[in-house]
């Protein structure tokens, strides 16, 4: 039995504390949030301890959730991986590559777990694209979505398009050669809807745009390589695969393969990856690794759009109340 908290549930990381309960093999000690009376609500809801603090489940877990904001998660993981607990950190890992590379650091001399939430490689949509996907010559991606006023402590590259970049630099694997993007804040302080254009030194471009403040949701990616196109509806989780038959009738060379997945609980199928890599020891699917790879290009990104905004960007980043 692997014995499990929750740190943090906020809106997130009820859901975490949730799955948790449900889960064969483990048995979730508690929730923990500096809100008691957060945690008090989750853990009635579950019928588990509630806790103020994360020092309380020292000694009494194996594994642990953090879903507490971007900010607390070098300190917050930083203290359960140096007491042996293995560690999910929703992402981004942490705010800065500094912070990552410690808990990187941290997980590899304990010999620990530490995966990374990039929720989306869990999508049987993405799957598709990691198991179809072999010489990309172009990529595109759209993540859009409507304004919720959740997650405004990160600007929207890190907050959404960090999912595409993740998926990016996993069917990828290639070096960066050149960024160009532009963004700007329109409902909170930070930039609201972003674009990036990417080089890749193996020649593929990706071109990806996200987007808090959109009327309508989208969370596509397609993949452009010889002889096929492959799109991944991450919404809907549906593909599409169109491929070209060498030597066919141009009326009948360009042959379309729809994949419908149907529901599916992501969340719980990363949480249950998690704890089989605790249980034996595997690494993860999302590594500490992946996790920092995808920061340290959304940080490019977001100086790349900071030079574009120049000294109006400024104003507008620091700008408490915008218009």
């Amino acid at each position: 039995m692997i014995r499990v908290a929750v740190i943090g549930v906020g809106y997130l990381g009820r859901f975490h504390a949730q799955k948790y309960a449900a889960m064969p093999g483990v048995e979730l000690v508690g929730v923990v949030d500096s809100r008691f009376g957060r945690a008090r609500e989750v853990a009635g809801e579950i019928g588990v301890r509630a806790y103020s603090d994360f020092s309380e489940v020292m000694g009494k877990i194996d594994a642990a959730s953090v879903v507490v904001p971007t900010v607390y998660h070098r300190k917050v993981a930083g203290a359960l991986l140096s007491g042996g607990i293995h560690c999910l950190v929703e992402k981004p890992i942490t705010a800065s590559l500094e912070e990552a590379d410690e808990l990187i650091g941290l997980a590899k001399d304990k010999g620990l777990v530490l995966q990374v939430g990039h929720i989306e490689r869990f999508n049987p949509a993405v799957k598709v694209l990691e198991q179809k996907v072999r010489r990309p010559l172009f990529i595109e991606a759209h993540r859009l979505g409507g304004f919720k006023g959740r997650a405004t402590d990160v600007d929207v590259v890190l907050d959404l398009m960090i999912h595409d970049i993740d998926i990016t630099l996993a069917i990828l694997r290639s070096p960066v050669r050149e960024i160009r993007a532009a963004g700007v804040p329109v409902l909170t302080p930070w930039v609201d809807i972003a674009n990036a254009r990417i080089i890749f030194e193996n020649g593929c471009t990706a071109n990806l745009t996200a987007s808090r403040i959109s009327l309508n949701s989208m969370r596509r990616i397609r993949v452009f390589q010889p002889g096929a196109y492959i799109s991944a509806d991450c919404l809907e989780r549906k593909n599409l695969i169109v491929r070209r038959v060498p030597g066919a009738d141009p009326k009948d060379a360009i042959v379309p393969e729809s994949i419908d997945h149907g529901p599916v609980d992501m969340l719980f199928d990363e949480l249950e990856a998690f704890i089989v890599s605790v249980r034996d020891r595997t690494p993860p699917k999302v590594t500490g690794e992946a996790g920092r790879a995808a920061l340290g290009l959304a940080l490019e990104i977001n100086s790349q759009i900071a030079k574009g905004l120049g000294a109006l960007g400024a104003d507008i980043f620091n700008e408490s109340n915008p218009a």
